[in-house]
Order: structure tokens, then C-alpha cells, then sequence
């Protein structure tokens, strides 16, 4: 007797050594959500649960290359893309998404490390913006995030400027914001979608941004709306971070195979 095969979910992003970010963040988030990685890197890093201290992009060109490869020979059922490294992967990618319309895609921008190092400049923020937004299902930034990608302030205004970018969804986490709850909030052409408040955890986290994303883009691969495939990520992820581990000295790591244990 053969068995399903699970949902394919293509996970383009940064290699992070420490394995609390990055690809093996995704790897981890997409098998525990019931799908299956298949990987692209797109930067190499230098960094542990204390810091990012290099960054070392790899060719647009191999980067294609091997997403386009995977893409003939898989079927995929999801992307989701993390770390850029630079703005020529990112108009690169959309290249890659406007060859497959139907794959719904999912965006992390990252443009700093969990601890604040900064890991985009001004080009690759232009090009997530006024390249790569408009082959896009879902984007996750943070609330700074999504400020320095808009130039706005209020996350609705963020969102809003974000949508009619030509990005069909947008989730704004408020984990950098104040009060005892962290308030995330889903906004599409029509305004606010959906809005869901977690009681704050104690301690900082090397990768949830990743995590999430990752679980939201296993979630759509399995044929969720977005609405609900944002809901399930949200959990996922809030309980990736009430079990964290501690693997180094500073930031904690997300427990994604918490249901497992």
C-alpha cells in the first residue's frame, strides 16, 4: 500500500549556521506543519543565536537556476521566500514566481536580524516593494518592518501602501510593539481582515518570523484560504515559542517540532 504524498513547499531563502533561522527554520516548520521542503539557498551567513556578522549572497543566476529545476521536475504547491541577500535575487524571484501564477507565494522580508543587525539596504527594499510584492500571496513583515518597506507609520496605512503595491495579503506582526499582548493583523485590498491578539512570551527568539511564514506557506500548500492558513501559522508558531530551546547563549530557538515531544 503507498502512502500521500505530502504537499511540496519550495523554501528559498538564507542559510543559517546556528539553525535557528533560515532554510533549516523552514525545514523544520513545513515538515511539522504536514508538507514537505524542497530548498533553495540564497545567502550564506556568519552568525549564532547572538548576532549576524556577514553575509555572503550567492549568484541570482545559481539561485534560478536551482528553483527552476526543482520547478520542472516537482510539482510544488507552495513557496516561501525568506532572506534576499541582495536586490538581483529579488527581481530574480520574480521572475521565477510570474512562471508559475497559480503557486501561491509567501514573503518574510527580512531586512534585519532578530537581534537588529541589518541584513537589506535600500535596493533590496525597492525591489521587495516595486518588484517581487506584486507575485506575491502573502507577506509577513514585523511592524518595523513593514514602516522602513512603506515609509508609513500606522500598520493599515503600511498594509494598504503594501496592497495596492500589488501584494494580495499582508500579515503585520506586532511582536516589536508594546502591551502585555502581541497583536497581529491580516490586511488585504479591502482593509483589515482579520486581527488576532497572543498573550506575550517572555524572552527574545532567533527565527519566529521564519517560522511563521514557513508555517503559513506549508498551510496554503495544503489548500487553506489565507485567512485560516494565517490563523494555523499564528499557533504553530506561538507554541514553537513557549517551548523554545536555548542552543547558544542569547536568543532562544523556536521548538517547531514541540507537537512531536
Amino acid at each position: 500500500m503507498t502512502r500521500p504524498n505530502p504537499p511540496l513547499v519550495l523554501a528559498v531563502g538564507g542559510h543559517d549556521p546556528s539553525g535557528g533561522a533560515g532554510i533549516q527554520a523552514d525545514i523544520e516548520a513545513i515538515s511539522a506543519c504536514g508538507c514537505r521542503a524542497l530548498t533553495v539557498v540564497t545567502t550564506l551567513t556568519a552568525q549564532n543565536t547572538c548576532g549576524v556578522g556577514r553575509l555572503l549572497p550567492q549568484p541570482a543566476a545559481q539561485v534560478a537556476e536551482h528553483c527552476r529545476l526543482i520547478l520542472r521536475e516537482s510539482r510544488v504547491a507552495a513557496v516561501k521566500i525568506g532572506l534576499l541577500g541582495d536586490a538581483t535575487v529579488a527581481r530574480t524571484l520574480a521572475g521565477v514566481l510570474a512562471e508559475i501564477p497559480d503557486v501561491p507565494a509567501v514573503l518574510d522580508p527580512v531586512l534585519a536580524s532578530g537581534g537588529g543587525t541589518p541584513m537589506a539596504g535600500e535596493a533590496v527594499r525597492q525591489a521587495i516593494t516595486g518588484i517581487l510584492a506584486p507575485y506575491v500571496t502573502l507577506m509577513t513583515p514585523n511592524s518595523l518592518e513593514a514602516r522602513q518597506l512603506t515609509g508609513e507609520d500606522g500598520g493599515a496605512d503600511c498594509a494598504l501602501a503594501l496592497v495596492r503595491g500589488g501584494c494580495a495579503s499582508v500579515l503585520i506582526t506586532g511582536a516589536h510593539e508594546a502591551g502585555d499582548e502581541v497583536v497581529n493583523r491580516l490586511y488585504g485590498l479591502a482593509g483589515l481582515l482579520h486581527e488576532q491578539a497572543w498573550p506575550r512570551l517572555d524572552g527574545e527568539f532567533h527565527g519566529s518570523g521564519c517560522t511563521l511564514a514557513a508555517a503559513a506557506a506549508a498551510e496554503l500548500a495544503k489548500g487553506a484560504a489565507v485567512v485560516e492558513a494565517v490563523n494555523r501559522a499564528q499557533a504553530f508558531t506561538w507554541n514553537a515559542l513557549k517551548y523554545a530551546v536555548r542552543t547558544g547563549h542569547c536568543q532562544l530557538t523556536p521548538n517547531r517540532l514541540w507537537q512531536r515531544q
